[in-house]
């Protein structure tokens, strides 16, 4: 089978998600194509993977339509490791296959930047863009067609950064204006979507697991069932997912996908997690368990997040996902994790369904609004975890001082005051009981 991918990254995310598509097309007869995996770090797993011949056992599990999956594949969908920081001149001979369409990364949030202080002759540079404009310059002095970049990192645009600060790399070197023409008529730099939680080595179970497998595997990884994968542009002629049964979106614009994910996934999360920790769970599951934080968040889900996107039957798809994905048993989603930095993630992923909302049937989401009231009382518990100024003001300042803090919250929240104000008061007097019990009526 052919090398015809390229890829940044050999972590449980990226093995959980484009390696098990790749191996699923290729098991279906659709595509004849395997991946090479370059480590983007200097301390990786290349050695373990190639030592393993690039096979692992891949765990899907979770709830999907009501029924419990513990699923195992055999994933053969990389054909090797090549490690830069060892052997660079067997990274840059990867330009030279003219069997290489594609290339694929995950290289975390913190893998796209720009340093600006390496140099073409580094063996390799230290960024990811730079090691990539490298591998390109090759690929351009071959003569050879460009590439396909699916770009899988969290953050928005991924694909538009990382184009810009390949371009600014050709600069620095001086590679040249035909280069440069090159990058952007050869290459499509596509942004995308990624969704999986991917739960990687089960520490607990390998033991067990492989004893049941009868081999030893130590790139043993475990995901939820549930993925989406949204890229710009079009590609499915030559990477058929669709045509494989992956839940893909080929799209000119991710960015209402991404909404769909922070507003309702994200959304969900934030606005339950603090009023369930002050109730005394500790894991999200155990908030799917407990029927009153559960309908909450049924309510906040269907009368509040989803109506205010549109209420249209992706969303609600999407909702009764998220549900599923929720209660996976196979998940210990710790709350005090999810409550990190709570106050910008109320902002970016609560917040604006709270404006819309208000803006589009005239009145505050009751249950959102609720949770800014526990978001304040839980910061004035020791368990916030935050910056050190925004935990020191929230333990003490007033209700009133809090939403006015236009520097939290993207502008002054003073309209919500009577409305929080009321809920932090019931808390204090009925405690999370009183909590549920109003937000439920």
């Amino acid at each position: 089978m052919k090398e015809r991918i390229i890829q940044f990254g050999e972590g449980g995310f990226l093995r959980s998600f484009a390696d098990m598509f790749i191996h699923i097309m290729n098991e279906k007869g659709l595509f004849d194509g395997k991946a090479v995996v370059v480590q983007p770090i200097e301390k990786g797993l290349i050695d373990v993977l190639n030592a393993q011949g690039g096979v692992y056992h891949q765990y899907l599990r979770g709830i999907e339509n009501g029924e419990v999956i513990n699923r195992c594949t055999e994933v053969r969908s990389i054909s090797r490791g090549v490690n830069p920081y060892t052997d660079y001149k067997e990274y840059l001979s990867l330009a030279h296959n003219p069997d290489m369409r594609f290339i694929i990364s995950n290289t975390t949030e913190a893998g796209i930047e720009y340093l600006g202080t390496e140099k073409l002759t580094d063996a390799p540079p230290k960024s990811f863009p730079a090691k990539l404009t490298a591998l390109l310059y090759e690929r351009y002095k071959c003569g050879l067609p460009g590439f396909i970049l699916f770009c899988c990192e969290l953050i928005d645009h991924n694909a538009d950064y990382l184009k810009e600060y390949v371009l600014k790399y050709a600069e620095l070197w001086g590679l040249g204006e035909d280069f440069k023409r090159w990058i952007e008529n050869e290459n499509h730099f596509c942004n995308t979507l990624v969704d999986r939680i991917c739960t990687g080595y089960p520490k607990d179970e390998a033991e067990e697991l492989c004893r049941e497998l009868g081999c030893e595997d130590r790139l043993l990884n475990t995901a939820e069932i549930f993925h989406l994968w949204v890229i710009e542009g079009n590609f499915e002629d030559e990477f058929p997912l669709k045509k494989a049964g992956i839940n893909v979106i080929w799209t000119d614009d991710v960015t209402p996908y991404k909404k769909r994910k922070v507003r309702i996934l994200n959304g969900a999360h934030t606005s339950m997690v603090l009023a369930a920790r002050l109730y005394g769970l500790s894991t999200v599951k155990e908030c799917l368990d407990n029927e009153n934080v559960c309908g909450v968040l049924k309510k906040t889900l269907d009368e509040e997040i989803i109506p205010t996107l549109g209420s249209n039957d992706e969303d609600k798809v999407f909702g009764a996902a998220v549900l599923e994905r929720f209660a996976n048993p196979f998940v210990k989603h710790q709350l005090l994790s999810i409550a990190l930095n709570s106050v910008s993630k109320f902002k970016a992923r609560v917040l604006p369904t709270i404006l819309e909302y208000r803006e589009k049937f005239g009145a505050l989401p009751k249950c959102l609004t609720m949770s800014l009231a526990a978001l304040i009382e839980f910061y004035r518990t020791d368990e916030a975890n935050d910056g050190e100024e925004i935990i020191k003001f929230m333990k003490t300042a007033s209700v009133k001082e809090i939403l006015s803090r236009s520097d939290y919250w993207g502008e002054d929240l003073g309209f919500m005051l009577p409305e929080v104000e009321k809920t932090c008061e019931l808390i204090k007097s009925d405690g999370m009981e009183g909590y549920y019990r109003e937000a439920l009526r």
